[in-house]
């Protein structure tokens, strides 16, 4: 890779609490000083490029060709350690759909397609309704909460368990899997061998015994006629790489909505029935607040240039959501509300992006759970000071540590407490 040009500064480390404290002005200063594509420098000072700007975000997104998602063309693996903590995140001859390319892809991404298109969309409200329900018995008579880790953690991970196949009760374990591999540090290969010891032992289930569910859905491409069929192994990996995105986003969209809504008045309505606040709240975190702030990565196919930059092949692109979401280039008033535009990079773009039944799930998920507690809690209010929230320590995903809460002690619903 090569070094940025003289007199635009150094690469900047990603990592850091300004990731967490101020994002926004961490990207303003990145692009002041580094223009629309920044050097960067990952764990043990391993380089690459944060693409920044919204029209090289799109460019590098909509050319899978020169900006390609085989990882094995980074010509930074001879200096990656067995143990390096990003490696769950980036991924070396992983056989998934995140590192496949062309035709291939485009058969993997159409039966993750069929499958989630195949779960009825009134049966996924109703579960995540049943185990929002379920969640807030178990707190609804206190009259505070610690909404992250008691609620947003735990809804969207069980609502996907069940329609992928597992049974409630492996719930727990996934999630406590999930959140190790995604934040990326010490126990970040334990959690992805966790996760995919489970899908390997789901797989093996859905064979003997197969169901209405996302699991069993896939297996069936295995009787593909015209040869296209996938492993066990390729099905597994696809499972594990949509339970990793659908939850942990999920989960901090639920909780950077609910911050919203209870610390800025545009949305207070939201808190007295105004369900169209609620859609309104939930786009805007998608554009100022989104639970993934960059993602690694495209590679490049050969030299090229970006922004102003000489790329080199085999170099890395992470792919800056949030910092394009604010790119002044494009967001002129950057204070105004997003309504409903979606233009947004929250879902990626291009044929890799989030596939659109995978973004609808997530979607019910995360709106059931922010409504069902607010009817359940009309008067949930926080219980500290708005300055007093903090983030996760992540360049990657931004999320509450904890979103505290008071409100007015409620019975539990007909489901009972869960315990």
């Amino acid at each position: 890779m090569t070094c940025p040009v003289t007199g635009a500064g150094a690469p900047v480390p990603l990592s850091g609490p300004r990731f967490a404290t101020e994002p926004t002005q961490l990207y303003r200063e990145m692009r002041r000083d580094h223009g629309p594509v920044a050097p960067v420098l990952l764990d043990g000072d391993i380089p690459a490029w944060l693409v920044l700007g919204y029209r090289e975000l799109h460019q590098v997104t909509g050319d899978p060709v020169l900006y390609s998602r085989d990882s094995e063309l980074w010509n930074q693996w001879p200096n990656i350690p067995a143990d390096w903590p990003l490696l769950p995140m980036i991924g070396h001859r992983q056989p998934s759909i995140l590192y496949t390319v062309g035709e291939r892809h485009t058969q993997r991404a159409a039966m993750i397609a069929h499958a989630l298109e195949a779960v009825d969309p009134f049966e996924l409200k109703a579960h995540a309704e049943q185990f929002a329900d379920e969640l807030i018995d178990r707190f609804c008579g206190k009259g505070t909460t610690e909404i992250v880790a008691e609620y947003a953690m735990l809804l969207p991970v069980r609502v996907l368990a069940r329609i992928y196949g597992f049974s409630d009760e492996q719930g727990p374990g996934l999630v406590t899997a999930m959140n190790d591999m995604i934040d990326g540090r010490e126990r970040a290969l334990a959690g992805q061998q966790h996760l995919g010891g489970s899908m390997m032992q789901l797989i093996a289930d859905k064979h003997a015994e197969p169901g209405q569910d996302v699991a069993s859905y896939m297996l069936e491409t295995q009787l593909a006629e015209d040869g296209s069929g996938f492993t066990d192994e390729e099905i597994a990996q696809d499972l594990m790489v949509m339970m990793a995105a659908g939850h942990q986003p999920s989960a901090d969209w639920i909780g950077n909505s609910l911050r919203l809504m209870l610390t800025d008045d545009r949305f207070a309505a939201s808190l007295f029935g105004g369900r169209h606040s609620v859609a309104e709240a939930m786009n805007e975190v998608l554009w100022e607040d989104t639970p993934t702030q960059n993602v690694a990565g495209r590679w490049a196919s050969r030299d090229t240039q970006l922004g102003g930059r000489r790329i080199n092949s085999g170099d890395l692109l992470l792919l800056g959501l949030a910092a394009a979401n604010a790119d002044p280039q494009v967001r002129t008033d950057g204070s105004a509300l997003t309504g409903g535009n979606s233009a947004h990079f929250s879902f990626g773009h291009g044929e890799h992006r989030c596939p659109f039944p995978a973004q609808e799930v997530a979607e019910v998920i995360a709106r059931t759970g922010i409504e069902v507690l607010l009817d359940r809690l009309p008067d949930l209010d926080l219980a500290v000071p708005a300055d007093a929230l903090t983030r996760r320590p992540s360049p990657w995903l931004r999320g509450l540590t904890d979103l505290p809460v008071s409100f007015t002690p409620t019975p539990t619903s007909a489901f009972g407490d869960p315990r």
